[in-house]
């Protein structure tokens, strides 16, 4: 039984909102969250799309600021003044998953956005409201907030960083509401703030001159706060010289760095493969800097041909720099192996021009994608498992086209200031040749590799594994990540994806209201019909069309080279506009240009060209509903007829001192022929007609009138209403080329107002209603000559739109009425009280208005009427007005209707109900078939029998999953499948690249499985645990069945070492790829969570080289320490010994020199050097007592004293260096208990406390972390693991014939079954699976 899907409330504004451009005001602020949802700024809203597909989630305007602050500088002119969000960023909280103890929540979909009025919100867009507002902590941060990061505090708590002013730091605690700290950093220029991957205490802030603040989060207060000042040396000169030009034009000091010095952008990005190193970008060059040696490692000017730089991203799956470029330009580096150098390989242009624009646009911010780098990484180290399933479509011919080998992919975003989204791929590729060499270098590097520990057995599967090809797109060839650094390999960018908003500030909005006497732009005697568009003209000249029923720029026109100032619609299929520029010379006068665009052919035809300037400018232009006449409206000139035919013709001139003009409107609409439709506009279509043809827009006054000498009627004649300087009325009729006083029935003189001016009018036959400078509204029924007026008691009135009607409705109508101060009300005509019964912007609190209209898709009147709304923050949006026609005024309520047109579904699970993406993720866990999931129609892989859209399933759903989970009750995935049976009809769990991903590995065990799932919900630490978790039980099973052999007496003598132990573990085994793995750890996500010692080692032996240049004294003491760490204790001496005599450290380095090369009375000299070491470490900070400690064997003492000094990685790197068994698990086991309470990173203390052993350890902490599910599904995969290897291994014996480890019992400590702590952790999950049961059936399905 299915359960139909409730979509957003019509009554819900954001829902409906187009966002106008985002532009420098915005300071480029953007960030794509890790489950691949992009939120940015625009204007005063943030807009939330999905990266894959490209799709407008939703846009949440923040609040408008009533006046600026008193510092502020003052709006230029009477326009309204925008609140510019000036920075976004999501929060870092994962979903909630302890549902036994608190209700689900949309915590893990919270923005936290800063605006330039330095105020601060949490918006939970899902919600569609602010949760917390923040205001400034003291006056100098109101001028504007420059960027925001979310650092670390506890476990499950962060605080919000930010950058207010030019040079103040401060630090939001979420949970108490208050500041917790602050910090001024005058007279530096902050530019940005960024977080550690490596860890998220740890935060640096650059400023515009290189000032370097590196602060770490070690609690909640202020005194937890540990903060060290840093300098970049960086040429300033540029940067001086605009802070001069600035004071002399006597510009504010106190803004913003973006605000300050827009084209002077400076960013620093951490590198996600190497501890301690960052990335700077200055305008004109790019810096390495090393945050342990306080120094730069490399720095390079800017590339020949290419503008400042805006921003650099390090490649998370590569050693390659993207550096993003002022003129749209990307520059591409990739790292010089063995070196920190890094060298320019290629540039790409961002900004691909289409057409002439100008001025051109610019490039504000560029992103890359963590989620499909984390899914990459997935699908590679599962795809040289034997079941392994191809992704070549046979079917699809340029599969088969392409040879280059597939070295890198990668996913970028990029957004520019005339409203467009570009998604492209960044591909590196080699020819055949480069495979060849690269395995021929990997063949030589195996065979000279030593074989005597577990990693290294791991890198020969892992060359075994290049000669193969592996595919990964098509028929390209993957290869490993170092490939990158082959000369051979090109680096080629392709356009994936583009979404267009709104290109500019909007300055004109227009509906089309068609009559029946509109026909088709295509000829023929059909009549046009209202159509679900509006066009939107801006201020760089383009004409946008909006598709209302999707929420989407269905089209851009670009027409005028300067602003739109007037905007019509000819029928629904032809628009007429114009603007005009001022002529400065002697003459003077201005160029009128207006143009006729074609939406079918996009072709612009001018009209009424001339060859000099004129001396009036036009002011407006009025189209009548059939769109057959126009009138053009000059300032202090007299107005002109057109017939908008084929080739536009005036009719003649009508010299009257107009002060207002405005056509019928199309009066009562005919009903369709089926009955009126009972759902909103969003349920039509792009591509069908949302509504019947309206009747004629003509009606009669008198029987004379409108009958000509024939008796016909005259259903082709229209006319408008008219009001002079004077105050006088008037209405005309125009028929063909005889343009004829409509002769109506005039009002009684006090109708006129005695001031005469009269600014706004509606006409619709009868009525026409009016409005004046001093607030009144007044209507006149021009048959009955009946009239009424009511002071709305507000400023003077700008526009008066009539609602559409429909036939059954008897009433005068309601009318949107805008007044100068850019707010709106609704009025209805019949009401006795107008004034107390009016809409006074309900929904839409402080949002300013430029333009409203009407749509006039009404086909019942029991339907909602549609308001558009250009708003003063470049904004498009729809609102719904209800009516209650018991008492005859606006009012709402709930209803349910279908969700707006997509022209593909959204496909993105974290967007769904908390408990239905719980349901998902279980399910994605617990493994089901691929042909579960209904992508587009299509199938997920024609050899999977995938459904198709329209496929049910009415049997046991069980049969979907792959096999009963071994954990929890087997009943529950039925049911939570059954709850994602809606989702799955509509086809929006998984694209269809994601599906072939899931199908890939979903039979390589449950790690791989659990990974995916991680990914998916943008959780990359634990998908990168899960990646990481075969690995650690193989390093752990080698420790136990090694000891268990050495218990053994009967193979004490056995010669069965770690390398062969290990290609017994991995020879077979879908946990446990063979191939890509070492290649993962070198450059990949995967390092951080490296725990082997070979990993540990290998990394801190390749940045030894990176120093050798460095001089001074603490550099050389830090040289001496790696060289210590990594056992190069022969270089370590030559260095001391270098020492000069005049140094402090002389005589220190020259006992450890001694102490290190002495091999003579060892028993004495442990004993000297204890006592020495043990006085040292507690006076002298440069753990000279560690090195003595190493000279004399006595590592686990030293790896101790290291943890105790906070030098957690160092003491690793000892360890790895140095020790075995049990005592490098010692080591591990410390590290890990630090990590999980110090540095709150569970995951990475997972996996240590599995490599160490310390199971239960490993449980304790993911069920006082709340995580339920997360506890039962490790213990489902180390079970799982851990059967494997033995299976492995013993048939590994029984195909050699050999029982060595056959007989051996090796058990996984503290996982057993009877184990009290995993019998609770099983118990527990079972509770945790029925209340997700309850929760999902109580929660009706629901899509963005």
């Amino acid at each position: 039984m299915s359960t139909s899907i409730l979509h957003p409330l019509s009554n819900e504004p954001w829902n409906c909102m187009l966002p106008g451009p985002p532009s420098r005001n915005n300071f480029g602020s953007a960030d794509l969250s890790p489950s691949g949802l992009l939120a940015f700024a625009s204007g005063s809203s943030v807009s939330v799309v999905d990266s894959r597909s490209l799709q407008l989630v939703t846009t949440v305007p923040l609040p408008y600021v009533p006046s600026p602050p008193s510092s502020s500088p003052p709006p230029n002119s009477s326009a309204p003044v925008s609140t510019f969000v000036t920075s976004v960023r999501w929060t870092p909280l994962p979903p909630r998953r302890d549902l036994l103890s608190t209700e689900p929540s949309s915590s893990h979909l919270i923005i936290a956005a800063a605006d330039r009025y330095g105020r601060i919100s949490l918006v939970d867009f899902r919600l569609r409201s602010i949760v917390l507002s923040i205001d400034p902590p003291d006056h100098s941060s109101k001028w504007g907030v420059q960027d925001l990061c979310w650092v670390q505090a506890r476990p499950d708590s962060f605080l919000l960083a930010a950058l207010s002013g030019p040079s103040h730091v401060s630090f939001f605690n979420t949970s108490t509401y208050r500041f917790s700290f602050k910090y001024d950093a005058s007279p530096e220029h902050l530019s940005c703030i960024r977080r550690d991957p490596f860890d998220s205490r740890h935060l640096c802030i650059l400023g515009l001159k290189g000032f370097l603040l590196s602060i770490k989060v070690l609690g909640e207060t202020e005194e937890d706060i540990s903060l060290k000042e840093l300098l970049i040396r960086t040429d300033c000169k540029e940067l001086l010289k605009l802070e001069r030009d600035a004071a002399a034009a006597g510009n504010s000091t106190f803004a913003p760095a973006s605000a300050a010095f827009p084209l002077y952008a400076v960013r620093l990005a951490f590198s996600p493969h190497w501890k301690h190193v960052i990335y700077v970008t200055f305008p004109r060059e790019l810096v390495v800097f090393d945050l342990k040696y306080e120094t730069t490692l490399f720095s390079a000017a800017l590339p020949r041909g290419c503008s400042k730089f805006l921003d650099v991203l390090p490649d998370p799956n590569q050693e390659l720099l993207y550096c993003a470029h002022l003129d749209g330009k990307l520059s591409i580096w990739r790292r010089k192996e063995g070196e920190q150098v890094h060298i320019l390989r290629t540039v790409e242009d961002l900004m691909p021009s289409f057409g002439s624009y100008v001025p051109s646009p610019f490039l504000l911010s560029v992103l890359i994608s963590q989620a499909d780098a984390t899914l990459q990484n997935i699908g590679k180290l599962y795809s040289g498992s034997l079941n392994a399933t191809s992704d070549v479509d046979f079917d699809n011919p340029f599969d088969f086209c392409d040879d280059n080998l597939l070295v890198s992919k990668t996913h970028l975003i990029s957004i520019s200031d005339d409203g467009k989204l570009w998604s492209w791929i960044l591909t590196g590729e080699g020819v055949g040749d480069t495979q060849n060499d690269v395995t021929k270098n990997a063949d030589v590097n195996a065979e000279s590799s030593s074989t005597n520990t577990i990693v290294s057995s791991i890198d020969e599967s892992t060359v075994e594994g290049t000669t193969q090809q592996h595919k990964l797109n098509g028929s390209r060839s993957q290869l490993p990540g170092y490939i990158v650094d082959h000369p051979d390999v090109t680096f080629k960018i392709s356009l994936n994806g583009q979404l267009q908003l709104l290109s500019s500030t909007v300055t004109m909005l227009a509906v089309p209201s068609p009559s029946l006497t509109a026909i088709l732009a295509r000829g023929g005697n059909s009549p046009a019909v209202a159509v679900p568009l509006v066009a939107l003209g801006t201020q760089s000249g383009t004409i946008d069309v909006i598709d209302v029923s999707a929420n989407a720029v269905a089209a851009g026109f670009s027409v005028h080279s300067s602003k739109v100032r007037g905007l019509k619609w000819l029928g629904n299929s032809r628009l007429v506009s114009f603007s005009y520029t001022e002529v400065n010379d002697k003459i003077g006068g201005y160029n009128n240009r207006l143009v006729v665009t074609c939406l079918r052919s996009g072709l612009n035809r001018t009209f009424r060209a001339l060859q000099k300037p004129e001396r009036a400018a036009v002011r407006a232009l009025r189209a009548s509903s059939s769109g057959r006449y126009l009138l053009i409206i000059f300032r202090d000139a007299p107005v002109e007829v057109w017939a908008m035919t084929k080739n536009p013709i005036m009719l003649r001139s009508l010299a009257l001192p107009f002060t207002v003009l405005e056509w019928t409107l199309p009066t009562v609409r005919r009903l369709v022929q089926n009955g009126p439709s009972k759902q909103s506009l969003f349920s039509s279509q792009a591509n069908t007609a949302a509504a019947p043809e309206e009747a004629a827009s003509s009606a009669t006054a008198s029987s004379s009138d409108t009958k000509s000498s024939d008796g016909s009627h005259e259903d082709n004649s229209e006319s408008f209403a008219f009001a002079l300087v004077n105050g006088a009325l008037g209405v005309f009729e125009v028929q063909g080329r005889r343009i004829r006083d409509f002769r109506p029935k005039w009002p009684t003189s006090s109708f006129v107002p005695s001031d005469g001016l009269i600014t706004a009018m509606a006409y619709r036959l009868p009525h026409v209603v009016m409005g004046d400078r001093a607030g009144y509204i007044r209507w006149w029924d021009v048959t009955t000559g009946q009239s009424s007026s009511f002071n709305t008691h507000r400023e003077g009135i700008r526009r008066i739109k009539f609602s559409p009607v429909v036939a059954g409705d008897c009433s005068r109508g309601r009318v949107a009425v805008l007044f100068y101060d850019n707010t709106f009300s609704v009025f209805e005509l019949d009401s006795p009280e107008p004034l107390a019964n009016s809409l006074l912007q309900p929904q839409c609190p402080g949002t300013l208005v430029l333009e409203l209209d009407w749509l006039p898709l009404w086909n019942d009147k029991n339907d909602p009427l549609v308001l558009c709304i250009a708003g003063a923050d470049s904004s498009f949006r729809l609102y719904e007005v209800i009516i209650n026609d018991k008492r005859r005024i606006p009012g709402f309520h709930q209803r349910s209707i279908k969700e707006r047109f997509r022209p593909m579904p959204l496909c993105c699970p974290i967007l769904l109900p908390t408990p239905h993406a719980l349901a998902l993720r279980m399910i994605l866990q617990l493994g089901v078939k691929p042909s579960w999931f209904n992508t587009l129609g299509t199938s997920v892989d024609q050899r999977l029998q995938a459904v198709t859209r329209s496929r049910s399933f009415s049997g046991d759903l069980r049969s979907y999953m792959i096999e009963l989970p071994p954990i929890g009750d087997s009943v529950v995935p039925e049911l939570l499948l059954k709850a994602l049976e809606p989702y799955r009809k509509e086809g929006c769990l998984f694209d269809e690249e994601r599906a072939r991903l899931y199908a890939t590995i979903v039979n390589k065990g449950c790690a791989a499985r659990f990974a995916f799932a991680a990914a998916t919900f943008g959780e990359v630490s634990e998908a990168l645990f899960w990646l990481q978790l075969p690995r650690a039980m193989n390093h752990l099973m080698n420790k136990l069945v090694k000891r268990s052999l050495e218990k053994s007496p009967i193979l004490q003598n056995s010669e069965l070492d770690d390398t062969s132990l290990l290609g017994r573990i991995t020879s077979k085994g879908k946990s446990t790829p063979e191939t890509g793995w070492g290649d993962a750890l070198s450059h990949y996500q995967l390092r951080l969570m490296a725990f082997e010692q070979e990993d540990l080692w290998q990394s801190a032996n390749e940045r030894i080289p990176w120093h050798e240049k460095l001089e001074g004294e603490e550099a050389i003491q830090n040289r001496i320490h790696d060289l210590v760490s990594v056992g190069n204790l022969e270089n370590a001496v030559s260095l001391l010994l270098s020492t000069s005599p005049e140094s402090p450290y002389f005589y220190p380095n020259a006992l450890r020199a001694v102490a290190l090369s002495s091999a003579v009375s060892r028993s004495l000299l442990e004993l000297a050097v204890k006592v020495v070491a043990a006085n040292m470490v507690r006076t002298d900070r440069s753990l000279s007592g560690i090195h003595l400690l190493c000279a004399v064997g006595r590592y686990q003492e030293a790896c101790s004293q290291l943890q105790d000094a906070g030098c957690w990685t160092d003491a690793a790197t000892l360890a790895a260096a140095h020790l075995r068994g049990s005592d490098y698990a010692r080591v591990l086991q410390r590290w890990a208990e630090h990590v999980l309470s110090a540095e709150h990173n569970i995951w990475r203390a997972l996996i240590l406390f599995v490599a160490a052993g310390a199971m239960q350890d490993a449980l304790a902490a993911l069920r006082k972390a709340k995580q339920p599910d997360t506890a039962s599904m490790f213990i489902m995969a180390c079970r799982e693991i851990h059967a494997e290897i033995i299976a492995n291994v013993i048939g590994s014996d029984d195909e050699s014939g050999s029982s060595s480890v056959k007989d051996t019992q090796v058990e996984l400590p503290g996982l057993n079954p009877e184990n009290e702590d995993v019998i609770a952790v099983c118990e527990y999950f079972g509770q945790y699976q029925r209340k997700l049961v309850h929760l999902c059936m109580d929660s009706q399905p629901f899509l963005e």
